[in-house]
């Protein structure tokens, strides 16, 4: 990799984004970062407008990478969006959102970049998932579903462009306090027919992203992950977290999804 690699973050003016610019930057990367608006994007980092639900928008974005920078070290997909509620009252347009913006930006993105990695004989690709990929939280349940779609994505990318040189991970944060939880679209709707479980598994959530990690914790680590030369193909960051997530594995399906019942349904 180039003694100033060039990175590309979505998502890159709030939350975690915003904290992964930072990090790159503080590694000396220089970083350009993508999001709907300009405002809250780093000092020293370049904002380029994209929306990446568009893929116009996101094939514009990163050929005004290249015609700035002349090429693509890292991408790291960090845009994102949730919505919370019971799947029986969730419509079909409010479920695709929620993958079009966490699977299918991903993936847009990445498809954008792979071409012009692979040209220059590499770079890297660290998608931002979650530990909800592994362990599903009710009420939830798209988001999480969207995440595990995502680690799967990567796992199987990461084999596809190994031989050019491209390395590709996924990075799960657990609980981390940031302008996510209010911006997430919460619907109770029936929650008098599940007996106000809906609202308690919301209110639950939220109250543990509100005492979540700092964002700068995450943003590290990822920026960490972006610059190995060999990195694992799914990272959790926290050790809590790591040890909920062994947790998961471990238990017979029937005990992690007991114990996740008690905590958020």
């Amino acid at each position: 990799m180039q003694p100033n690699p060039i990175a590309v973050v979505t998502g890159g003016s709030s939350g975690i984004g915003r904290a992964t610019v930072t990090a790159l930057q503080e590694k000396g990367c220089c970083v350009f970062a993508l999001s709907r608006r300009a405002q809250g994007t780093p000092e020293g980092a370049t904002h380029i407008q994209c929306d990446i639900t568009s893929d116009a928008s996101v094939q514009a974005a990163v050929a005004s990478v290249l015609e700035a920078a002349g090429r693509i070290d890292i991408l790291v997909n960090c845009a994102g969006a949730g919505i919370a509620g019971a799947v029986e009252f969730t419509d079909t347009a409010a479920a695709k959102f929620q993958f079009d913006i966490l699977f299918h930006g991903t993936d847009r993105m990445c498809r954008a970049v792979l071409p012009h990695m692979r040209k220059n004989g590499g770079g890297h690709i660290v998608n931002v998932s979650s530990v909800a990929a592994v362990a599903p939280i009710p009420f939830q349940t798209y988001y999480a579903a969207a995440k595990a779609a995502v680690d799967s994505y990567t796992m199987a990318l990461a084999n596809e462009v190994r031989p050019f040189g491209i390395r590709v991970c996924a990075v799960l944060p657990g609980d981390i306090k940031t302008g996510f939880t209010a911006a997430r679209v919460s619907e109770c709707k029936g929650d008098d027919v599940y007996n106000g479980r809906i609202r308690k598994g919301i209110a639950t959530m939220e109250k543990d992203e509100e005492n979540g990690m700092d964002p700068a914790v995450v943003g590290r680590a990822i920026a960490k992950a972006a610059l190995q030369n060999n990195p694992r193909p799914l990272q959790t960051v926290g050790f809590s977290y790591k040890a909920a997530v062994l947790l998961v594995k471990l238990l017979p399906a029937r005990a992690a999804n007991f114990i996740l019942r008690k905590l958020y349904a």
